[in-house]
């Protein structure tokens, strides 16, 4: 007993140093940033549910950098100087990411030195085009158009319902919400001219402001995509 309580000591320093010398690793210094895009429009999604991957060649690593987008459509990422490859995993997002020959998600190479504001393209089902949101009366109304960007008929997908949700805080979506309306695919009768209307309900603490967005559910799609953040004054 006396001999491992004397060796106690040495295993402690041990653990130190080398936790002082893992701490005095530097940190990443550089930042890959940008947007989901779709000609140059940000693609809005609903926060932390869509994801990104981020693979380094080198250094004995085979894991992702895992990483979701906000609900505007940006991504952001700390890492070292090198070349990087960023995928998209298939079935996630309400786009299409492009494809190998073999159906496995392709990589967009990054070869990173400083920071870099990289834009990602994919192609949507929908987009949301013209979005109008206002408040009158204790109720939000909103008007929008749905355009169909898939029109292939092996990949196009039909609208499983449209939404209006409206918040206190910016943060607007299925999750984040104190009211919202829905309608179904089927109950739209002009895709150019969708109109949604919901009430506000009582708002505690009082604020004389609101956030609100629309957005599309694709039928067989998780994600939603949205317009964007609307602050509407009450």
């Amino acid at each position: 007993m006396k001999l491992l309580i004397r060796y106690i000591p040495i295993l402690a320093l041990t653990i130190s140093i080398f936790s002082c010398k893992k701490d005095n690793y530097s940190e990443p210094q550089s930042f890959l940033t940008g947007h989901i895009v779709y000609k140059g429009d940000a693609i809005q999604v609903e926060r932390n549910q869509a994801p990104f991957q981020i693979y380094q060649s080198g250094f004995g690593k085979v894991g992702a950098i895992n990483g979701t987008f906000a609900q505007d459509g940006s991504y952001s990422a700390a890492l070292f100087d090198g070349n990087y490859k960023l995928i998209i995993p298939n079935g996630q997002g309400p786009f299409l990411w492009k494809q190998t020959s073999s159906g496995a998600p392709d990589s967009l190479s990054i070869i990173l030195n400083g920071s870099q504001s990289i834009d990602i393209d994919v192609t949507p089902y929908y987009m949301i085009r013209n979005a109008q949101i206002s408040a009158s009366g204790g109720t939000v109304t909103a008007t929008f158009k749905a355009e169909k960007i898939i029109t292939d008929s092996a990949l196009a997908k039909n609208i499983e319902r449209v939404s209006l949700y409206i918040n206190k805080t910016q943060f607007v979506s299925r999750g984040d919400n104190i009211g919202f309306k829905d309608m179904a695919g089927s109950g739209i009768t002009d895709p150019n001219n969708i109109t949604l209307s919901v009430s506000i309900p009582t708002i505690v603490p009082a604020q004389n402001y609101i956030f609100a967005r629309v957005g599309i559910k694709i039928a067989n799609v998780e994600d939603m995509i949205f317009s964007p953040l609307q602050k509407i004054q009450l």
